[in-house]
């Protein structure tokens, strides 16, 4: 990781921090070449088919989303994004019976390369939210869309915080699965 990156990460998850809508988005953007690089890595280390590596960098940025508050505003900021990256390819290797250990480097050492060779479909999010249960469409347009917190949402929906993590958990799961069968 060359530190000019992290320093430019660093100042974009600072600005998000402070509310800049456009900064996080440009760093998630940045970040993900790198986290879907040392996902593939990390799976073909431990002898597994790199082809669940998106759905790796899916939990991952959602660990980020979820968990931003955690991250110190004085520290750099890739080694906490490499911590989250490695403890979810952690549980996704543990998920297949799999016990291995994952080199953080498989992350830090990733440079960001150009675009992939194939473009993703342009997907109308909003249309597939409006086909999921009700309260799993709220918790996610809360904490996706409005980005709310999950005790705000909580409150916003008079549910526990438990309840929340439940239906965005299923409705990023039945998300995933319809955006699959585009």
């Amino acid at each position: 990781m060359r530190g000019r990156d992290d320093d430019e990460w660093t100042g974009l998850m600072q600005s998000a921090m402070a509310g800049d809508g456009a900064a996080y988005h440009r760093l998630l953007k940045s970040v993900t070449p790198v986290l879907r690089a040392g996902a593939r890595q990390g799976l073909s280390r431990a002898g597994q088919s790199p082809d669940q590596a998106e759905d790796i960098v899916q939990d991952i940025l959602l660990a980020v989303h979820l968990k931003r508050h955690t991250w110190d505003a004085n520290a750099p900021f890739a080694p906490w994004l490499f911590a989250i990256a490695r403890n979810k390819l952690i549980d996704a290797l543990r998920k297949r019976g799999r016990r291995v250990f994952v080199d953080i480097d498989d992350f830090s050492e990733t440079l960001p390369s150009e675009p992939p060779a194939e473009p993703l479909p342009t997907v109308d999010i909003a249309s597939h939210l409006g086909d999921l249960p009700p309260r799993q469409r709220d918790v996610l347009q809360s904490i996706a869309v409005e980005n709310a917190s999950i005790r705000q949402t909580a409150e916003k929906l008079s549910m526990t915080e438990g309840n929340v993590r439940v239906a965005l958990h299923r409705g990023l799961a039945s998300l995933a699965a319809k955006l699959r069968e585009d």
